[in-house]
C-alpha cells in the first residue's frame, strides 16, 4: 500500500515536527497533516529566550522554520489538509480531511495543540480582528504609537506585553491580583516592571469592550470596590490560557475533564497505536521544549511498537507454516 504511512502526525507544531524528525530519520514513512502555518502557537511567539541553546535574538517563527526544514530534509511529507475526522480502531488507522481524502497509517500521533481561551466578554467577539487580538506577534505592528490593553498575567501575557512596547505608545496590563503579584516567571516580571511603557491596573477585570467598528474604549471593574471605570484604548490583547483542540477526538481517545488527551510516559493514548504530544496532552508544563520532548519520545515509542508488531506477525507466520508442515 504505497499511500500507507508508518506514522501520520495530525498537527505541525513543535511536538509534531520533532516526532517527524525522529520518525523520518528512522526510515519510517512519515507525514504531517497541517492546514495552516507550521509551528503552531510557537510560530506566533516573537521571542524565545528559554529554549535551550538559543538565547536572545531567537524568534519563534525562525525556530519553527528550522524545525520544518529539518523534518523535510529527512523525508517527512508535509500535507496541507484540514483534518475533520479520525478512525483509530484496528491495525490501520484513517485520518479524514476536509477535501474528503482518507489517509491511512499504521500509527497516529495527535499533535493538534491548543488555542487561546476566550473570556466571552461583551464586545470581545464582535471586535475580533477590529482591535481585539490573541497574538502580539501577528498584530502588534497595527498598533504602532497607539494605546493597547493586555489581559492576563502569566508568562505569555507579560512576555507579549513587553513585545508590544516595541510598537505601542503604552501597554496597560489588567491584573486580577494584588499589586505586584504576577503569575509569570521572575525575569519577565522584572523586565516588565522596569519598562516605562507598561502601566498596571491591579485587582481588576475587563467587563466590556466598546467601539463603533474598531475598539475605542473598555470598561474595567475593580474587584475590591466594584467600581466601574472607562478607559480609552485602541486594542485589547488576550492571554488568559488555552483550550485543547480535541473536538474531533471526543469519544475516540480518553480525555480529562478539561478536554486534554491523557497519555502515559511513552505518549501512548488509550488506543493502541495512537499517541499524543504537545499542548493537546495532559501535562504540567506547556512550552516548546516540552512539546519537542514529547515528540521525540512518541516517535521512538512508535518505532519500537512497529518493530514489535512486525516481530509478532513474523512469529505468527512461522507458526502457521509449522502447523501446515
Amino acid at each position: 500500500m504505497s499511500n500507507l504511512y508508518d506514522i501520520l502526525i495530525v498537527g505541525g507544531g513543535p511536538g509534531g515536527m520533532a516526532a517527524a524528525i525522529y520518525g523520518s530519520r528512522s526510515r519510517l514513512k512519515t507525514g504531517i497533516l497541517e492546514k495552516g502555518r507550521l509551528g503552531g502557537q510557537a510560530a506566533t511567539t516573537e521571542e524565545l529566550e528559554n529554549y535551550p541553546g538559543f538565547s536572545r535574538g531567537q524568534t519563534g517563527p525562525a525556530l519553527m522554520e528550522s524545525m520544518a526544514e529539518h523534518a523535510i530534509s529527512f523525508g517527512t511529507e508535509i500535507i496541507r489538509e484540514e483534518v475533520i475526522g479520525v478512525e483509530l480502531e484496528g491495525d490501520i488507522k484513517r485520518v479524514i480531511s476536509k477535501s474528503g481524502h482518507k489517509y491511512l497509517a499504521k500509527t497516529i500521533i495527535l499533535a493538534t495543540g491548543a488555542e487561546p481561551k476566550s473570556l466571552n466578554i461583551k464586545g470581545e467577539h464582535s471586535h475580533r480582528g477590529k482591535g481585539v487580538s490573541y497574538c502580539a506577534t501577528c498584530d502588534a505592528d497595527f498598533f504602532e504609537e497607539l494605546d493597547v490593553i493586555v489581559v492576563g498575567n502569566g508568562d505569555a501575557a507579560i512576555e507579549e506585553a513587553i513585545y508590544l512596547t516595541k510598537f505601542a505608545e503604552t501597554v496597560t496590563v489588567i491584573v486580577r491580583r494584588e499589586e505586584g503579584d504576577l503569575r509569570c516567571n521572575k525575569r519577565s516580571a522584572e523586565r516588565a516592571f522596569a519598562n516605562s511603557k507598561i502601566k498596571w491596573v491591579w485587582n481588576s477585570v475587563l467587563e466590556e469592550i466598546s467601539g463603533d467598528g474598531l475598539v475605542d474604549s473598555v470598561v474595567i471593574k475593580n474587584l475590591k470596590t466594584g467600581e466601574l471605570s472607562v478607559m480609552e484604548t485602541n486594542g485589547v490583547f488576550f492571554f488568559v490560557g488555552t483550550v485543547p483542540k480535541t473536538n474531533i477526538l471526543q469519544g475516540k481517545v480518553k480525555l480529562n475533564q478539561e478536554g486534554y488527551i491523557i497519555t502515559n510516559d511513552l505518549m501512548e493514548t488509550s488506543v493502541l497505536g495512537v499517541y499524543a504530544v504537545g499542548d493537546v496532552r495532559e501535562k504540567f508544563l506547556r512550552q516548546v521544549v516540552t512539546a519537542v520532548n514529547d515528540g521525540a519520545i512518541a516517535a521512538v515509542a512508535v518505532e519500537k511498537y512497529l518493530a514489535e508488531e512486525k516481530g509478532i506477525k513474523i512469529s505468527s507466520a512461522y507458526q502457521a507454516l509449522e502447523a501446515i508442515g
